[in-house]
């Protein structure tokens, strides 16, 4: 359950990003940072559309953090907006030269394997996540994940843009069946650590895929060990709002969720569609 910790000192919580401390140690090759720029703004409507505004300029692991974004889009353009200094908003613009269009796809899931990874190791919380890409605790949603393509010619260009709850209060939910940090007794609450380990750990997948030539499989497996929704009796509606009712039995190598259907049958492999995770029967 999440906590009933009173939330009245909120603002004393929400101290600003340092963007200077982000900046000495994710940015520059001569301290091997992955990060070519990083910014923080006030104010914006939309990390993701900012760095998509400028793609075609050539530039490439480019990070840009919001204190807070009025115009935040989520999947199916579903509304996304913020709370001023209550979450980690921050997007990446990354150029993935020789990596295969097919692979684009397992993009998203690489960052939710990343931030995972870091609300664990930073907080303490025991963060997993539904397929394909939202982060929750117990079910309830801390973080999403949304991956825009800018182009894919001539060098597939992508921005990643990732939104975590940090220190939102009950009352600040954008949906009751969301959470945060805060409400779940996270260790730390500071922001900046939080993004610098997610960003630190997001280029290092990034290395680590491209070293290994964008073959999925290792990629494939981390994403395994972190996701909740395998082995969970499931709801996917499908494209066409057709609905397919199973248990989700694996992610296979294209990053799809293997379903097997009740009542027996054919395993079918979903790769677009909302999924709901479902009592046992």
């Amino acid at each position: 359950m999440a906590s009933d910790r009173p939330t009245t000192d909120l603002p004393a919580l929400r101290t600003p990003l340092d963007e200077a401390a982000l900046r000495d140690v994710l940015v520059g090759a001569e301290r091997e940072g992955f990060y070519t720029r990083l910014d923080v703004v006030a104010d914006t409507a939309s990390t993701n559309a900012d760095l998509l505004v400028v793609a075609a300029t050539g530039d490439d692991r480019r990070v840009l953090l919001a204190e807070f974004q009025h115009g935040g889009r989520g999947r199916h353009s579903r509304s996304w907006n913020g709370v001023p200094g209550a979450q980690i908003i921050v997007s990446v613009l990354l150029r993935l030269p020789e990596c295969p269009l097919q692979n684009l796809g397992w993009l998203p899931l690489l960052c939710g394997v990343a931030t995972v990874d870091a609300v664990r190791s930073v907080t303490g919380v025991e963060a997993k996540l539904k397929w394909p890409n939202d982060v929750l605790v117990d079910g309830r949603k801390l973080a999403g994940i949304l991956v825009e393509v800018a182009t894919t010619s001539p060098v597939p260009t992508v921005v990643a843009g990732i939104g975590i709850n940090a220190t939102l209060g009950r009352d600040e939910l954008p949906v009751p069946t969301a959470t945060s940090l805060l409400l779940e007794d996270a260790a730390e609450l500071d922001r900046t650590p939080l993004a610098q380990a997610l960003l630190a750990g997001f280029g290092e997948r990034i290395r680590a895929w491209a070293r290994a030539g964008w073959d999925t499989a290792d990629l494939a497996a981390a994403y395994r060990e972190r996701c909740s929704t395998i082995g969970q009796r499931v709801r996917a509606i499908l494209p066409g709002d057709t609905e397919l009712h199973g248990v989700a039995t694996d992610v296979d190598d294209q990053g799809r969720i293997v379903i097997r259907p009740d009542g027996g049958g054919d395993t079918v492999a979903v790769a677009a569609g909302d999924i709901t995770h479902l009592r046992p029967v």
